[in-house]
């Protein structure tokens, strides 16, 4: 069953409030949020996640050099003992609904072998974001960021207990980002919870394959043997998942494109009817579909009746995701794909030009992820936006610690 480890977290010293330091992960920032934040603190976290590279290749020895710096001259310090930290995000939904994710970040321990029962990834991966992020830990040896992991056991919110803050940040999202140290009397009972049922990878799966093959490479180095996650009971009360929609690039008539492959539905001229289109597609489940002429609904084949829908496990198989790629991907052609969570930001981007269009769809629920996990089979890359995102740099993890 999974293993999590307390270790030394690497952890900025100064102020408590880490807003001016911390990042988003790297994987959701733009360029123009890169330059935003490498002005806003000269030892925020993106210049170790998101390296430049004045050479090829020479950003990951960058980082390394800057964690050696910043610990050098004091902006970083090492915890004195290991320890498992509690960490929380306290945020409201899009409808105002005031909410809280609350988990603990400890080193996971990496199983033997791939298939196993203990740590599930839920998504397929992308080769390139793989081939990167194992440059950046070769250089660094360091866990940059968690892995976010959900607990299929019952009863881990409760063992945190109460929380004595060490450390916070505001987001740009208005979430405030809270971490303490855990007791360490309370940790064997965290640890027993963990071990008591499998944990589904959330986010970070890139991470976690990529600390697999270095852990491969450096067989006898035991700190290559775990990765820093942060870990959360898989309950409804303590997630929010949000869709991630599909904008598209380099189709000048996509709605000709696609009439071949879907029954494509006009619903309103221009993106003001964005509230309607997403009504429908929940009453009619459909998908929805944004260009510069307008909204409309994307009616997939029948599952029952579509041929290639009939190697789709039953638990994927209302998942939008998966309709997206075998019900409406084919019609595509030779296009680029970039991925967002918000459909009103999607259709910026369709009216200024950005992206031909949009492919909106519906989010994956808990129970969903749940099924899937525990089914042993993977969803779509980009099929899941849990938020909101911990913030990287509220603690490092080096792997000697």
């Amino acid at each position: 069953m999974p293993e999590l480890f307390p270790f030394r977290g690497l952890r900025y010293t100064g102020a408590p409030d880490l807003s001016a330091v911390t990042a988003p992960p790297y994987d959701v920032i733009d360029d123009d949020e890169r330059a935003a934040l490498e002005h806003l603190d000269p030892h925020n976290a993106v210049q170790l996640i998101l390296p430049r590279h004045e050479h090829e290749g020479d950003g990951y020895e960058r980082a390394a050099d800057m964690v050696r710096e910043w610990k050098a001259s004091g902006v970083l310090v090492r915890d004195p003992e290991p320890r498992l930290y509690a960490y929380r995000m306290t945020f409201e939904t899009t409808e105002g609904e005031p909410r809280h994710t609350m988990g603990i970040i400890g080193a996971l321990g990496l199983p033997e072998n791939a298939d196993n029962d203990e740590v599930l990834p839920h998504e397929r991966t992308l080769p390139k974001a793989r081939s990167d992020r194992l440059a950046l830990l070769r250089a660094t040896r360091a866990n940059l960021d968690p892995i976010w992991g959900l607990s299929l056991a019952v009863g881990l919110t409760a063992a945190i207990g109460p929380m004595d803050v060490v450390h916070h940040a505001v987001d740009a999202t208005g979430t405030h980002h809270e971490i303490a140290i855990i007791d360490p009397v309370r940790v064997p009972e965290i640890q027993r919870i963990v071990a008591s049922a499998p944990i589904v990878i959330a986010d970070g799966h890139h991470r976690y394959e990529t600390a697999r093959t270095y852990r491969s490479e450096h067989p006898d180095d035991p700190g290559a043997g775990q990765i820093m996650a942060f870990v959360v009971e898989l309950t409804e009360e303590e997630l929010c998942v949000r869709p991630i929609h599909r904008l598209v690039h380099g189709v000048p008539d996509l709605r000709a494109q696609l009439a071949g492959h879907v029954e494509v539905e006009p619903c309103g001229e221009g993106t003001d009817g964005m509230a309607v289109l997403i009504r429908r597609m929940r009453e009619e489940g459909a998908l929805g579909f944004v260009d510069r002429e307008g909204v409309a609904l994307l009616h997939l084949p029948n599952m029952a009746t579509h041929a290639p829908f009939a190697e789709v496990p039953d638990v994927l198989r209302e998942i939008d995701a998966v309709c997206f790629d075998i019900g409406v991907r084919p019609g595509l052609g030779d296009v680029e794909l970039t991925y967002r969570d918000d459909s009103a930001h999607c259709a910026a981007l369709v009216d200024k030009g950005a992206a031909e269009a949009a492919v909106l769809l519906e989010p994956v629920s808990v129970a969903q992820i749940r099924a899937a996990a525990i089914a042993g089979v993977r969803m779509p890359e980009k099929t899941t936006y849990f938020f909101p995102k911990p913030r990287t740099g509220m603690v490092f993890r080096e792997l000697d610690a």
